[in-house]
């Protein structure tokens, strides 16, 4: 089943950005993932402004692809990058209708 990583990136800083592109973008294809979103084109259309300045959706294979990326060894100074850079959100998703 598919999962999807739902995200909201406002960078603090932007010295992080350029090391990070490359080797986050290979980790989440050696992963399976495929990025259906990385944009700052986007509208909030319900709820409390929320003011994300990038939003960015990955569609993993399996739950277990997505928990190793964000676990990778390789990824990890990548990930404190972004996170010390950036107010960040990351929201793990199963791709189902539970209410169907």
């Amino acid at each position: 089943m598919a999962f999807y990583s739902v995200l909201a990136v406002t960078p603090t800083s932007e010295g992080w950005i350029p090391d990070y592109i490359g080797p986050a973008n290979r980790l989440v294809a050696q992963y399976g993932g495929k990025y259906l979103a990385r944009t700052a084109s986007h509208s909030q259309l319900e709820g409390e402004e929320s003011g994300a300045a990038l939003r960015i959706v990955i569609e993993w294979p399996s739950r277990e692809a997505a928990e190793g990326f964000m676990k990778d060894a390789n990824y990890a100074p990548h990930l404190a990058a972004r996170t010390e850079g950036s107010n960040s959100f990351h929201f793990l998703t199963e791709g189902k209708d539970d209410l169907a």
